[in-house]
């Protein structure tokens, strides 16, 4: 029998490392279930963190889940999910075939994972809305020309659509900026614009705004 997959996330409209392994999982295209944990706003996180510890031990989502032969793995930590898909996985692609590229690939998706704060701080996701832009700061300014340097030094070698051609880890780790930028109109060059649409566009980021929209028809985004 195939194995089973279980992907624990937070709340759609905010969990931007849910969104992640989500996007993966929908590439690979083999069945999955979502778990939600919901994710509480300042000062009820630690509730958020009780329940998440009943499925992860890091006390964090997202968590994998692969049940097969009567034993199930959890693996946590979007980039370790990702990375596990693709070694699960090598047909659907998840990273690009040619070394060169696919270590861009992995430099890119690490630089996210790591990296840029202050875009978290003051462009916070708040998936499938529009939000007016704050005042950014020097910092978060200079992270978003970083951001838009490397898709534009992606697309440029690889012709689009898709920063490697097509969908990679490393679309999926920079997907939620794509919401993020979407959300609060940030100014793009025409060639981001097309990519951010090719992004939006995917099947999994349609099903997430789904989940997204459906928090907010039940009232689970109230502070």
């Amino acid at each position: 029998m195939p194995a089973h997959y279980t992907l624990v996330v937070g709340t759609a409209s905010w969990s931007s490392w849910s969104l992640r392994p989500y996007l993966a999982l929908h590439r690979i295209g083999a069945p999955f279930e979502t778990v939600t944990v919901p994710l509480r706003w300042a000062g009820e996180s630690r509730n958020s963190r009780k329940s998440i510890l009943k499925h992860s031990p890091s006390g964090k989502v997202p968590l994998l889940k692969i049940t097969e032969r009567g034993r199930t793995l959890k693996v946590w930590d979007s980039l370790a999910i990702c990375e596990t898909l693709a070694e699960r996985h090598p047909e659907a692609g998840l990273w690009p075939k040619p070394a060169a590229a696919r270590a861009a690939a992995r430099a890119y998706a690490a630089e996210m994972h790591s990296g840029f704060p202050h875009v978290r701080d003051q462009l916070s996701m708040v998936f499938g809305q529009t939000l007016p832009l704050p005042l950014l700061r020097a910092e978060t300014k200079a992270e978003i020309d970083r951001i838009l340097a490397i898709w534009t030094e992606a697309l440029k070698a690889s012709k689009g659509p898709f920063l490697f051609s097509r969908f990679t880890i490393a679309d999926a780790m920079y997907a939620p900026v794509v919401s993020r930028f979407e959300t609060y109109g940030v100014k793009v060059p025409r060639p981001v614009r097309a990519y951010m649409d090719w992004v939006l566009a995917l099947p999994g980021m349609q099903a997430w705004g789904a989940m997204a929209r459906r928090e907010r028809e039940k009232g689970l985004l109230a502070r």
